[in-house]
């Protein structure tokens, strides 16, 4: 009999855990249905395509003064030679400079595409967790991203001061 109510026990308590709750989206899919985000693709794909130009100018012209110098090198002296070297050099240096300042990582191209992106990145951020706490999700992932990412957690599912409190440290207390 022991057995029986042992038995009618753990098959309740199995009934009342809740399972938790998965979705994803594909955030592609989505800023691909938002005119805020096909209008700052446009705006970036013109201003990457005027900085392109830029820069291909400038390595123009140091290309046309390397075919110079090349054509009157027999001609140069020594000095002479040095001379038009040192400025090909400086105008390749100053090509790649603003290559640099407008395609690299801290570039104007970058900082732009944070400007115009961050703001509706943040905006689908917000409807999806809305959306999340409306369907009662604990958890949501993209699928859109290479690598799987999770892009909202329900509050109750995280760990992390439990985790501190394990280690020997107090929660909230962040090391300078």
């Amino acid at each position: 009999m022991k057995k029986i109510v042992l038995a009618c026990l753990f098959l309740l308590g199995g009934l009342t855990v809740s399972a938790q709750k998965f979705a994803y989206v594909d955030t592609e899919y989505i800023l691909k249905h938002l005119p805020d985000y096909k209008s700052s693709q446009t705006q970036l794909e013109g201003l990457s395509q005027q900085y392109q130009k830029d820069v291909d100018q400038l390595f123009a012209e140091v290309d046309k003064m390397y075919r110079a110098y090349q054509a009157d090198q027999v001609l140069l002296t020594d000095d002479m030679r040095k001379r038009r070297e040192n400025e090909i050099i400086e105008k390749e240096k100053k090509a790649k400079e603003v290559q640099r300042q407008k395609f690299g990582p801290e570039g104007d191209l970058f900082q732009m595409r944070t400007k115009l992106l961050k703001p509706i990145q943040e905006k689908v951020a917000k409807a999806v967790g809305e959306v999340a706490k409306i369907k009662y999700l604990d958890f949501v992932f993209d699928k859109s991203s290479e690598s799987t990412m999770m892009i909202y957690a329900s509050a109750s599912f995280d760990i992390s001061n439990d985790v501190i409190v394990k280690l020997g440290f107090k929660p909230g207390t962040v090391v300078k």
